[in-house]
């Protein structure tokens, strides 16, 4: 229904002039015409046909904007909670993650050197989801590069 909003806002709009003119007996498109031959004499007719068919593109063009920010704003807010429904993921795992640090820290004679490791991908996996937190415009570029830098 939404599709064709603007259609029925024209038909019921075309209908309630037409019935207007025959209720109460106008005949517009005479006194348009007759308005139109009154201002012959400032030449502001010939402004007239150009000037609707101006408006009529920029109408157009105005409601063709306002639907691609509509999608972009769309666009915007999934990235932003598959973002945070990822981000709440990862930090799940992380939490998870720290039960093996702990028992690995528990035990005797486990390579430290491997529980360091273990600290640097952690450290990273964080970075690089606050970088992509933080991003201030959402595109592939952007989104590709703060994931780079992060790591």
């Amino acid at each position: 229904m939404n599709k064709y909003k603007l259609t029925l806002v024209g038909l019921v709009l075309s209908l309630f002039i037409y019935f207007s003119t025959i209720l109460l007996e106008l005949d517009l498109f005479e006194q348009f015409m007759s308005l139109l031959m009154s201002l012959e004499q400032f030449e502001i007719d010939e402004i007239i046909i150009p000037f609707l068919i101006f408006v009529m593109f920029l109408f157009v063009d105005t409601l063709k904007n306002t639907k691609k920010v509509q999608v972009e704003n769309a666009k915007l807010n999934i990235y932003k909670a598959m973002l945070s429904s990822s981000h709440h993921i990862l930090n799940n795992f992380i939490y998870q993650m720290d039960i093996f640090k702990l028992t690995a820290e528990d035990t005797p004679g486990f390579d430290v050197k491997v529980l360091a490791y273990y600290e640097d991908i952690i450290s990273n996996a964080s970075d690089q989801i606050n970088s992509l937190s933080n991003l201030s415009t959402i595109d592939e570029f952007s989104i590709r590069t703060s994931v780079m830098t992060g790591s």
